[in-house]
């Protein structure tokens, strides 16, 4: 066998034992469009989808019903670039952990914030990092909550990407809405703003 067809062969065998190694964390901080545009360009992070979750409800829409579900974001990652404790600094340094009606200008069940777990070892180091949130900020009560992860549902497609394909309408959303000046005043320089 030629030395290029076996190059080939070595190649295409690591990159789908790469992509078999990713992995995906859900977490719900309000809009997602807003979530998505936090975690897209991030070393490791491989793709992030905006979409409901945490409900019982089957197949919910934007416009239509999505009753019971969080605004989320499912993130497929790669474990080997970066952690899921890190995605956890990221989705904490993105939210007000202390607003239990919603985020930022977005009030409302399906805006509140969450971190769903898939297993034990993702479920303790939320509760942990969670923990040192409540420890920093001792005088506030952090709402977010530790959900088990329940069916991600992809809303529809003119939602995907919306910091990208409506770029002014999405700033101008974003800087009224309040969310950077907010993550700001509670993390400092740690906030993520995008």
């Amino acid at each position: 066998m030629p030395l290029r067809i076996l190059c080939f062969l070595l190649l295409t065998s690591l990159a789908m034992i790469s992509h078999a190694e990713n992995a995906k964390a859900i977490f719900a901080g309000g809009c997602f469009w807003c979530m998505e545009s936090n975690y897209q360009d991030i070393d490791g992070v491989v793709d992030v989808v905006s979409g409901f979750s945490g409900g019982e409800l089957k197949n919910p829409t934007y416009k239509g019903n999505h009753e019971g579900h969080y605004e989320a974001i499912a993130v497929t990652y790669d474990p080997a670039t970066i952690s899921y404790d890190e995605l956890l600094t990221l989705f904490w340094h993105s939210i007000d952990p202390f607003d239990s009606s919603g985020q930022f200008c977005d009030k409302g069940a399906s805006y509140r914030s969450a971190v769903f777990t898939s297993n034990n070892a993702e479920r303790a180091l939320a509760i942990k990092t969670r923990d040192a949130v409540s420890a920093r900020f001792p005088a506030q009560t952090v709402a977010t909550e530790i959900l088990d992860a329940k069916n991600f549902w992809p809303v529809e497609e003119g939602h995907q990407d919306y910091y990208k394909k409506n770029p002014v309408r999405y700033k101008y959303y974003r800087w009224n809405c309040g969310r950077d000046q907010r993550v700001e005043e509670i993390w400092g320089d740690e906030a993520v703003k995008h």
